[in-house]
C-alpha cells in the first residue's frame, strides 16, 4: 500500500503537459533589410553580410551551422539576420531564389543556395559567348531568368518543391529586384562594409571578422559579457 500511495504522489508532482522549450529555429521574419531568424529579443543580435558568389560565405555557412543555428539560435541565446550584398548579376538571381515564397522557406533556400555554390559556379566558368550575351542583354527579367537556367537554380528550387510556374514569377518581379538591389546598398553603405562574409553584432560591425572561429569568439565574449 505504501508503494502505491508513493507511486501516486510521484505521479500528482508531475505535470500533465509539460512544458516545450521553444525552438527559435522555428521563428523566422522579414525585416525588410534582410530575413532574422530566432529570438528577436535575444541578447545576441548578429547581422550577416553575405553575396552568393563568395565562397568565404560558403565556407562560413558550412562551418557555422552546428553551432550558431543549433546552439546559438535554437536556445535563444542569440538572433541572426542574413542581408544580401550584391555584388553582380549573378547575386541577384540568387537572391530573388532565395526570397521566393514565404518568409519561412528562406533560410533553407539560403542553405541550399550556399552548399551547391561549387556546382554552380563550375557552370558559370565553363560559359559560352551567346550564354555570356544572354546575360547582358534583354530585359531585367530575361537576363534573370537566363542566369537561372544557365547554372541550374531552376533544377535545384524544384528540388526544393517549387514549380517552374513559382520560380518564373519570382524571377520575373523586376520591382522585387530592385528592391533587393537597392536594400542590399543601403544595408552596406549603414555599416561601411568592407566585404563578405562581414558581421555586425549588436550593432557594431566586427573588424576583420570573416570566418566562423573569430565570430564564435567574439560570440562567446559577448554572451559572457551579457551574463
Amino acid at each position: 500500500m505504501k508503494r502505491i500511495l508513493s507511486a501516486l504522489a510521484l505521479a500528482c508532482m508531475i505535470p500533465a503537459n509539460p512544458a516545450i522549450a521553444q525552438n527559435w529555429n522555428a521563428e523566422v521574419e522579414d525585416t525588410g533589410k534582410g530575413h532574422r531568424i530566432g529570438n528577436p529579443d535575444a541578447p545576441l543580435q548578429l547581422v550577416e553580410f553575405v553575396s552568393y558568389t563568395c565562397s568565404h560565405c560558403a565556407s562560413f555557412e558550412a562551418d557555422a551551422e552546428a553551432e550558431l543555428r543549433y546552439h546559438y539560435v535554437h536556445e535563444g541565446f542569440a538572433a541572426v539576420e542574413v542581408r544580401h550584398m550584391i555584388r553582380n548579376p549573378v547575386d541577384l538571381a540568387a537572391a530573388m531564389l532565395t526570397e521566393c515564397g514565404a518568409p519561412s522557406r528562406f533560410f533553407d533556400n539560403h542553405k541550399a543556395m550556399l552548399a551547391t555554390q561549387d556546382e554552380w559556379l563550375a557552370r558559370a566558368q565553363g560559359l559560352s559567348q551567346a550564354q555570356m550575351a544572354r546575360w547582358q542583354s534583354g530585359t531585367l527579367t530575361a537576363r534573370m531568368r537566363a542566369i537561372a537556367s544557365d547554372l541550374a537554380f531552376d533544377d535545384l528550387m524544384e528540388s526544393r518543391g517549387y514549380s517552374p510556374s513559382e520560380i518564373s514569377v519570382c524571377l520575373g518581379d523586376d520591382a522585387r529586384a530592385r528592391a533587393i538591389a537597392d536594400t542590399s546598398e543601403s544595408n552596406v553603405t549603414e555599416y561601411e562594409v568592407p566585404g563578405t562574409p562581414s558581421f555586425v553584432l549588436n550593432g557594431t560591425l566586427l573588424d576583420g571578422v570573416h570566418a566562423w572561429e573569430p565570430l564564435r569568439a567574439a560570440l562567446v565574449a559577448a554572451r559572457r559579457d551579457s551574463e
